[in-house]
C-alpha cells in the first residue's frame, strides 16, 4: 500500500475515533474520510482493533516526539523534567486518544489488547527515562537511581493527578504538578 493513502488512512481514522470513541467510529465513516474504499482499510490493517491500535501508536510516538524535542542535554535535567511535564500535560489536550490510554479508558475498551496498550504506555516514559539518565551524568540525580521505576512513577504521579484534578484549569492542574515534582525531585537529587 502507498505510504500516503495509509498515512491519509490514519488520519481520518484518528479524527473518527477521537470524535466518536472506538465504539462508534465505523470502518465505513473513514473509509469514506480517507477517500478509499472500505477494503483498502483492510489492506492497511486487519480489523477494527488493528486500525485503532496503530492510530494510538502514531498518536502516542508524535506526542513523545513533541515532548522530545525539549530535550537539551545543556540544561539541567531537572529543570528539563519540569518544562516536560508542563509540557507533556498541556499537549494531551491535541492526543486525547493518548490522554485515553494513559487513563486506562483504552483498556477497558480492547482488554484482549492488554499487553500490547501496557507496551505503548510506557514509551510515554522513554523521554523521562533519558532526562534521569542525563542528571546521573551531570551528577545532579543519585547514581543509583533506579531509572526505569523512577520514571514509571513518576509518569504515573502525573497521571494521577490528571484523573483526580481533571476538571481543574489546566494551569491549576499545572501548578499542582509543578509542586509534586519539585517534592520527588529532593528524593532524587544528590547530596
Amino acid at each position: 500500500m502507498e505510504q500516503e493513502k495509509k498515512e491519509s488512512i490514519l488520519s481520518e481514522a484518528a479524527r473518527c475515533f477521537s470524535r466518536f470513541g472506538f465504539k462508534k467510529a465505523s470502518v465505513d465513516e473513514i473509509a469514506r474520510r480517507a477517500r478509499v474504499a472500505k477494503g483498502t482499510i483492510y489492506l492497511a490493517c486487519a480489523s477494527k482493533e488493528d486500525l485503532f491500535y496503530q492510530v494510538l501508536h502514531r498518536e502516542v510516538r508524535g506526542w513523545q516526539a513533541a515532548v522530545a524535542r525539549l530535550i537539551d542535554p545543556r540544561k539541567r535535567a531537572d529543570e528539563l523534567l519540569e518544562l516536560m511535564s508542563s509540557a507533556g500535560i498541556a499537549s494531551l489536550e491535541d492526543y486525547p486518544l493518548v490522554k485515553d490510554l494513559l487513563f486506562g479508558k483504552t483498556h477497558e475498551l480492547l482488554p484482549s489488547w492488554r499487553e500490547r496498550l501496557d507496551e505503548l504506555r510506557a514509551l510515554g516514559h522513554q523521554n523521562i527515562v533519558e532526562v534521569l539518565r542525563l542528571g546521573i551524568r551531570q551528577r545532579i540525580f543519585r547514581s543509583d537511581l533506579e531509572v526505569e521505576a523512577t520514571a514509571t512513577l513518576l509518569q504515573d504521579l502525573h497521571i494521577v493527578g490528571l484523573v483526580f484534578h481533571a476538571r481543574k484549569p489546566i494551569e491549576a492542574i499545572l501548578r499542582m504538578q509543578r509542586a509534586g515534582l519539585d517534592m520527588v525531585l529532593d528524593g532524587l537529587r544528590s547530596r
